[in-house]
């Protein structure tokens, strides 16, 4: 038992206080979004600024440019969130469109090899250590691109979308050695469940 502390312990010394960081504002964020609560964007923003250097740190680079995207996002996903008719205490929550789902599609098809390619052919010409994973880190690039944007607009099924991406993360970050980050995005995919299921509540309710 006290092995297994001390291993504890010397695992949790070699983290950095930037993960660290980025780890407890993103759980934070992420957890006030399932909970349908406008609160989770500023934490959210705090966390997204870490990020864009622990990715960079990391060579994740499709992962860093997300995170600029993810900023934009936020803010408009707050000021989205905050507009609603006086009788409303909520944003009401909105099913997907077969529209929306089309769009989607065609944006990862799209997304995803283009933005592979430029990842691996920018690293020489720029001088930065190649990209890890690049096809596949651009393909969950491009799904949490369109998950983004659907949690901003409150679509009920962004939260499927993430639990798909968010898996795949998870075992990109534990490659990448990003220990924390990893624990956190597994923890993201219970969350995202959980968001699924109230959301759901929330839009029977006001059906109802």
């Amino acid at each position: 038992m006290t092995g297994i502390v001390h291993s504890i312990q010397n695992w949790l010394q070699h983290q950095t206080l930037l993960e660290t960081l980025g780890v407890i504002t993103g759980l934070l964020c992420v957890y006030l979004a399932a909970r349908n609560n406008i609160w989770n964007w500023p934490f959210a923003i705090i966390s997204v600024g870490l990020y864009i250097f622990i990715f960079f740190s990391a060579h994740l680079y499709a992962d860093m440019g997300l995170q600029f995207y993810f900023m934009a996002m936020n803010i408009y996903g707050w000021y989205f969130w905050s507009r609603k008719h006086t009788v409303e205490i909520k944003r009401p929550v909105v099913l997907i469109t077969a529209r929306q789902i089309l769009y989607a599609s065609i944006l990862v098809a799209v997304v995803t090899p283009t933005l592979g390619y430029t990842l691996v052919k920018l690293a020489p010409v720029l001088h930065y250590t190649p990209a890890s994973f690049p096809y596949l880190d651009s393909f969950c690039t491009a799904c949490s691109l369109v998950a983004q944007f659907y949690m901003a607009r409150k679509v009920l099924e962004n939260w499927l979308i993430w639990v798909f991406v968010d898996i795949i993360y998870v075992a990109v970050y534990l490659f990448k050695h990003l220990d924390l980050t990893a624990i956190m995005y597994a923890a993201y995919v219970v969350i995202a469940i959980m968001g699924y299921i109230d959301w759901k509540k929330d839009y029977k309710k006001q059906t109802a």
